[in-house]
Order: structure tokens, then C-alpha cells, then sequence
């Protein structure tokens, strides 16, 4: 209760090892709080209402892991299905859809049900950032190592890994920050000093220029401006649009 700071419910029985730590924020729709547990023994999203704290839907991660062979001390602590990602919220062709990643897929889900609509998979895993959203295309950065920007329809049902996915950008993907989307321009602030601009419906670079500083935190957009945050502490700021202008 935010007036009196008493505990009005309490859970403690959704069991996650989340190793290196979670990241992922909660989200809320309508009645629901939903949260993502992307750890290194169990990944799936649960569903709670809001007001009891009872479960309405869990749903687990469907993409075959497939690493069980895999040496190395990262596939067997788990690191190789972990994730941090927060989902979004989205409307596609007037009904409610949960964009999700996860490690080795990004996922569309029905909010309401949790029921998987359509899955994208990579062969990646402990991916951040969070998706975008822009005229029926997600758009998903897929992890850590082999970092891409994708963009995939998201009217799609099943594996659409081979029929839905439109374009993909493979240079300077910022990994741990989160793209932005401001006027059907996409920004990625990678962690090594590059900023890219590129076109959200195609996917062709507008600009990609070092700008300094390298990024973890996800930029902002306000009052017609873009913040950029690098990790020693120096804010630059940006005007949107197809040239660079600092």
C-alpha cells in the first residue's frame, strides 16, 4: 500500500536461480503484474494479479536449448540460457501483444493468456536491451556475444525465424543499452563510443559516427532531444534526425 508502506501481499514460492543476478523489470497490464525469470535453471514469465498476488498464467520458454554437449563452464553454470530483457507492452492490429527476449529467442505473447504467438530464434543468449515497437515490426537486439539488431513482423504464428524476420543490422549494436525509436529513426549507443541511426522500416544506416564515451545505460528521448550517458559519467546530447548534430 503506497499510503502506508504495509505489505499487502507476498510471494516467495517462484522458484529462479538467477546467478548473476535479475534484470529484468517488472511490467504491468491491466490487472496483471507480469515477470520475467530468465535464469540459469528455469525461464519462464508468470502472471500475477495484481491485488492477491495470485498466479493467472506461467508460461515457459519454448526454444530447444540444445547445449547440453556445449564445454566450457558457461553452459554448464547455465549462463547460456539467461537473459535480462524487459518485455513491452504493444498493441498489433488492435489487440494486446507482450514483446519478450529471452536467450536463443524473442517471443510474442499474449498478455492476457500468456500464450505464445510467434517465437524468433538466434543462436545468442543474455541479451539486455529491451524491444521496440513501430508499424507491426519488433524490433530486437539478440544477446551478448553475436549481437544483431533484428526486425521482425509481429503478426507472424509459430517459428517464424525463416518468414519473419525483414531486415538485421550486425555492426556497432549497442549490447547492453537499449535502442531508441524516435520518428521512424531507430539510435544505438554501443559500448564502443559508436552511435547508429538507421531507418526502422528497412533497416538501412542513416549514420553511425563515434561520438565518445562507451554505454551501458539506455539513451532518452525528451522535449526534442536525445541523452546519451557513457559509463564515466559525460552526458551528450543529441538533435534527432538524418545527420549527426551534437
Amino acid at each position: 500500500d503506497t499510503s502506508t508502506g504495509k505489505a499487502l501481499w507476498k510471494r516467495d514460492d517462484l522458484p529462479c536461480r538467477h546467478y548473476r543476478g535479475p534484470s529484468s523489470s517488472v511490467v504491468l497490464f491491466e490487472n496483471l503484474v507480469i515477470l520475467t525469470f530468465d535464469g540459469a535453471d528455469l525461464q519462464y514469465l508468470a502472471a500475477l494479479d495484481k491485488q492477491t498476488g495470485a498466479t493467472v498464467w506461467k508460461t515457459n520458454r519454448s526454444v530447444a536449448w540444445n547445449d547440453e554437449g556445449v564445454p566450457g563452464p558457461m553452459a554448464k553454470d547455465g549462463d547460456l540460457r539467461k537473459a535480462h530483457s524487459t518485455p513491452l507492452l504493444v498493441t498489433v492490429a488492435g489487440k494486446p501483444q507482450l514483446l519478450s527476449s529471452g536467450a536463443k529467442a524473442a517471443y510474442g505473447y499474449d498478455p492476457r493468456t500468456g500464450h505464445e504467438l510467434w517465437r524468433v530464434q538466434y543462436p545468442d543468449w543474455s541479451v539486455a536491451p529491451r524491444p521496440l515497437y513501430d508499424r507491426g515490426l519488433a524490433f530486437i537486439v539478440t544477446g551478448l556475444t553475436k549481437k544483431e539488431l533484428w526486425a521482425v513482423k509481429t503478426d507472424g504464428q509459430g517459428d517464424v525465424t525463416e518468414t519473419g524476420v525483414v531486415w538485421k543490422l550486425k555492426t556497432h549494436i549497442g549490447k547492453y543499452a537499449s535502442p531508441l525509436l524516435v520518428d521512424g529513426l531507430i539510435y544505438t549507443a554501443a559500448e564502443e563510443s559508436f552511435v547508429t541511426c538507421l531507418e526502422a522500416a528497412t533497416g538501412q544506416t542513416v549514420w553511425t559516427e563515434r561520438v565518445g564515451g562507451k554505454y551501458a545505460a539506455s539513451p532518452i528521448y525528451a522535449d526534442g532531444r536525445i541523452y546519451l550517458f557513457d559509463q564515466d559519467g559525460t552526458t551528450t546530447v543529441l538533435k534527432p534526425g538524418r545527420t549527426l548534430e551534437v
